[in-house]
């Protein structure tokens, strides 16, 4: 099992697809490993009362926050048979499309990767104090309230 160290989990900004190719890159040397899950957190282009949502601008009470996602992380260690996990999360603004939210598990079998991996982003979306504001193409905002849509 990969060190339990704390690991930051916040990235200014969008988390670009060259992040999570050289995230994934650099598990290709771990000959432990036989299966991967991962969950990327894309802003949609939703509508709120008529007006289309640009980005979402997310906001954290960072040290606390941090402290949430480090607990997940070790509860996910205990609860599934894992022997990887990177959990990062945007901070600042990301326009519609782009990605705000990367966990990416890797376990010898698949099944647990699929279990934690859910779990993780259910517990992140329950428990993690983080808030974005919805940010329209008029510049009014909203604050986004997370769905308990699965």
């Amino acid at each position: 099992m990969e060190s339990k160290k704390r690991h930051k989990v916040f990235i200014q900004g969008a988390i670009s697809p060259s992040f999570i190719a050289d995230s994934i890159l650099k598990h290709s040397s771990k000959t432990n490993i036989g299966a991967h899950d991962i969950f990327l957190g894309q802003v949609r282009a939703d509508e709120r009362n008529g007006k289309p949502v640009q980005s979402i601008e997310y906001s954290a009470y960072e040290e606390m926050a941090e402290d949430v996602f480090y607990e997940i992380r070790e509860t996910a260690f205990d609860k599934f048979d894992l022997t990887c996990m990177h959990i990062y999360h945007s901070l600042g603004t990301v326009e519609v499309g782009k990605l705000s939210l990367f966990v990416f598990v890797s376990a010898k079998h698949r099944a647990f990767t699929f279990e934690a991996c859910k779990w993780i982003v259910d517990e992140i979306k329950s428990k993690a104090p983080v808030w974005g504001k919805e940010i329209f193409e008029d510049e009014s905002h909203s604050w986004k309230i997370n769905s308990t849509i699965s």
